[in-house]
């Protein structure tokens, strides 16, 4: 059994308003040695497709390099613009070394909530994935029933769109399609995809991602 620990903190500034929510890095970002092109930071796989699609949205010029120049870079733009990362997961054991949600065991929780109570100016968590099973949005979820905190839906339609009460403020929960590898899959059977590959042969998931994400970010 293989012991997975969230190998970063949550990487919050003080002018947060929107919180990237995640579940884990791969397993290889505790304890295994990473690849030269990696980045030693949240969403730093080099399969990952998060920095690359906030990469074109601002056209930041990031670094792909497992040094440190690369992780200032992603620090600074957090902090220019006011977005934090704290992933749900903050341990879990796996039968497999593998990056699978759904291959998470005895799994340990951040405190989302407590963090929200703290940052007073964040207002939008954007969720790196739907409701799935062992999901970001999935734990975030029992954290708000065991608070007996409704959850309100504002659009069923992809990405889904929530908001909850805290603390007498409102916040607004974003269900993106996750910059996984792995959600290819469905976003070649959504019907926005669908018509714009249609229209354009080259039109590809990534771009799809953009479009998707750029409404929420900027």
């Amino acid at each position: 059994m293989f012991f997975h620990q969230h190998p970063y903190p949550p990487y919050i500034p003080k002018n947060a308003t929107k919180l990237i929510v995640g579940t884990i890095p791969p397993p290889r970002f505790s304890g295994f040695d990473l690849f030269d092109t990696d980045v030693d930071f949240c969403y730093g796989s080099k399969h990952g497709l998060l920095w690359p699609i906030l990469d074109r949205i601002y056209d930041l010029n990031l670094r792909y390099q497992l040094d440190k120049k690369a992780v200032s870079q992603r620090k600074d733009f957090l902090n220019k613009h006011g977005i934090g990362i704290c992933d749900m997961v903050q341990s879990c054991e796996r039968e497999k070394i593998d990056a699978s949600d759904l291959g998470m065991n005895n799994i340990v929780l951040r405190d989302l909530l407590g963090h929200l109570k703290v940052f007073k100016t964040i207002n939008t968590i954007l969720f790196m994935g739907g409701n799935s099973k062992n999901g970001p949005e999935y734990f975030f979820r029992q954290q708000l029933k065991r608070s007996q905190i409704k959850l309100q839906s504002l659009s069923s339609e992809s990405p889904r769109i929530h908001e909850f009460i805290v603390d007498d403020r409102t916040i607004k929960t974003i269900s993106l399609i996750s910059p996984s590898n792995a959600a290819n899959r469905s976003i070649g059977g959504h019907p926005a995809y669908k018509e714009r590959k249609l229209k354009n042969k080259k039109y590809s998931t990534l771009d799809f991602r953009i479009h998707q994400y750029k409404q929420y970010f900027i």
